[in-house]
């Protein structure tokens, strides 16, 4: 089989290679085509650092996720950042854990693709605990780092054992690089899905064109997430992949998970940085639509 067959085989399964990229026509509800997501909010007191940036710089905030997980916050500082979310209208995305990476085994250590992994039965009991804490404590929207707790996850909410407007969100250590994988996800319960930081835009539209979930991408990734800075690539990224999350991370800046009272000067400033990293894309969608 050559590749012209191969692709014409792919594209008799509905994944096309696309080369003439289209406009996706799905929007969020109230129809706008892109959000601002905030990652690495690690606490409330790193929330109110975000929100009082946002205010200062005019720039919209409707999503907040945070890396240490569920296991790493108390139950007033769930409650906390719950509250906030609620007075300001942002979604608040906590990351289940435990994960692989901060446990006793040696390959991810090494490896960062097995790292947010839940390594046996009893970590996935674990995170199981952490989803159903959270969802106690008011939270509706949950950052999933493995296929197998994503599939089970999805499985609670049809049995109506977790509540049905439960967001389950998968994490950028889950590579998600091509169609098929995207059909995958939201088969398994994915209701947002975190793409892989490299992908070209053809990539980006031929996921679009597999799943009608919104799709969430850095626009600039942390160091050890690629390093990428795409700010000008935005406003196609919108066009051909929308509904979109743009996603603000942030180079040369030190991994902080899992943060505490240690590094909260540092956790607060990283987080108003992205926010002034989103004042940065806002002003080039701007101009272009003054083209």
């Amino acid at each position: 089989m050559n590749l012209r067959e191969a692709r014409e085989l792919l594209a008799e399964q509905g994944y096309p290679v696309l080369f003439a990229l289209p406009s996706a026509p799905g929007r969020f509800h109230g129809g706008a085509p892109y959000r601002i997501e905030i990652p690495s909010c690690e606490g409330p007191e790193v929330f109110k650092a975000v929100l009082d940036e946002a205010v200062e710089r005019d720039v919209p905030v409707h999503r907040v996720s945070q890396g240490s997980g569920v296991m790493m916050l108390t139950d007033a500082e769930i409650s906390e950042m719950v509250e906030l979310g609620n007075d300001y209208g942002v979604e608040v995305c906590l990351f289940l854990g435990p994960r692989s990476g901060w446990d006793i085994g040696g390959q991810a250590k090494v490896s960062a693709a097995v790292a947010s992994v839940a390594r046996g039965n009893e970590m996935v009991a674990a995170s199981l605990c952490d989803a159903f804490r959270a969802v106690e404590l008011g939270v509706r929207s949950l950052l999933v780092g493995d296929l197998g707790v994503l599939q089970l996850l999805g499985d609670l909410k049809k049995s109506g054992h977790l509540p049905d407007d439960l967001v389950l969100k998968t994490s950028v250590l889950m590579p998600l690089t091509n169609g098929p994988t995207a059909a995958l996800y939201q088969a398994a319960g994915a209701t947002s899905l975190n793409v892989s930081t490299d992908l070209p835009l053809s990539a980006l539209a031929e996921i679009r064109a597999s799943a009608s979930v919104p799709i969430d991408l850095y626009v600039e990734a942390p160091d050890d997430q690629g390093g990428s800075v795409r700010f000008y690539d935005v406003p196609e990224v919108i066009r051909i992949a929308a509904p979109v999350y743009l996603k603000m991370g942030l180079r040369n800046a030190p991994n902080i998970y899992p943060v505490g009272a240690h590094l909260a000067a540092t956790a607060q400033a990283l987080g108003r940085e992205r926010v002034r990293r989103a004042e940065l894309v806002l002003r080039l969608l701007a101009e272009q639509d003054e083209i």
